[in-house]
């Protein structure tokens, strides 16, 4: 074949491939190894010397406009394939954006924040302390012997050697007086576990708040004067607080603070259960026992402690009726908060 021909053949089949895999084949057809064009250069070998070059130098010429043709017609299409994927995914900046809906603060995480804003702002500060704890934190330490009665009260999940989820968060008190000396304010929140039946107000895991303040002289009315002025700042300017006597194995006295109802302004309702007040914690004097277990002298230091459970008071504050809700995640109950 007369290379002017081939050439011609060449050039056409390449301007007639319509993609990028109909223009590889052209390239094995005239290009590969046992294509048209490279038997040709190897024939060239049975001619005489003075052809040989003359026809070699025009083969070589039809190749390199062959591989010149090739990767241009290859640009093309690979252009065109690249316009045609940005049109694909071309977006239209005119249209409405879809807005993704923001997330919530749960309601526990925001009346912890609120109650820790309150203490912080009188002077606490903050402790945590583990939630898988040993039994003598969790009860000795807090004058609950192995055999007081009390125990059955704050029992809890069990893991062995000696070793429990802890019933409260008071077990955190004692061992930050066991490495500090007073004066200490202090908060305590944190998880906390017992084997009560889930109901509408009881769960087998629950939020607490523990606090306590230890010092020189610290009296009763200091107590009374903090947890006060805590239910105004929680609660509302005017709040009026009650202290009714009770008891607790790690306080004497003890006490549980109820708070006049920020409903009905103490005349009875459903909230208050018609009474016009609502209990929302217990607290005391620290137990002289207490004190001495962590190498404190009664004689010199006195304080008070209280405890307050989270879910209570997000439900009072709240109007909520049913501690499960806070742990179904139903969106439609969080959207409220």
């Amino acid at each position: 074949m007369e290379n002017s021909s081939l050439e011609k053949m060449i050039e056409e089949a390449i301007s007639g491939a319509p993609d990028l895999k109909a223009l590889e084949e052209v390239r094995i057809r005239f290009l590969g190894k046992k294509g048209e064009l490279t038997q040709q250069l190897r024939n060239l070998g049975n001619l005489p010397p003075e052809a040989r070059r003359d026809e070699g130098q025009k083969l070589n010429l039809v190749k390199e406009r062959a591989e010149s043709l090739l990767a241009g017609r290859s640009e093309e299409f690979k252009k065109q394939e690249v316009e045609a994927r940005l049109e694909k995914e071309r977006l239209d900046v005119t249209l409405p954006g879809v807005r993704f809906a923001a997330g919530k603060i749960h309601p526990i995480t925001r009346i912890t924040r609120e109650i820790k804003n309150v203490f912080v702002g009188m002077g606490f500060e903050v402790a945590e302390g583990p939630e898988v704890e040993s039994e003598y934190y969790n009860f000795e330490a807090l004058n609950i012997p192995p055999d007081h009665p009390s125990r059955e009260m704050w029992d809890s999940f069990y893991l062995g050697d000696g070793l429990l989820l802890r019933s409260h968060t008071s077990p955190v008190q004692v061992r930050v007086m066991e490495k500090r000396r007073p004066p200490l304010r202090v908060i305590v929140p944190g998880r906390c576990y017992r084997r009560d039946a889930v109901d509408a107000s009881h769960s087998w895991m629950f939020h607490q708040i523990e606090g306590f303040m230890v010092d020189r002289k610290v009296t009763f009315s200091d107590l009374k004067g903090v947890l006060s002025a805590f239910a105004e700042r929680m609660f509302g300017d005017g709040r009026k607080t009650s202290f009714n006597p009770s008891y607790f194995p790690f306080t004497e006295p003890s006490a549980e603070m109820a708070i006049d109802c920020f409903v009905c302004s103490g005349k009875g309702c459903s909230v208050c259960k018609q009474s016009g007040w609502i209990e929302i914690l217990g607290a005391g004097m620290i137990h002289p026992a207490v004190l001495q277990a962590v190498g404190y002298d009664p004689e010199e230091f006195s304080g008070f402690a209280f405890g307050m459970g989270i879910e209570r008071i997000a439900m009072k504050k709240y109007g909520i009726n049913d501690i499960r809700l806070f742990f179904e995640n139903d969106v439609r109950f969080l959207k409220q908060f």
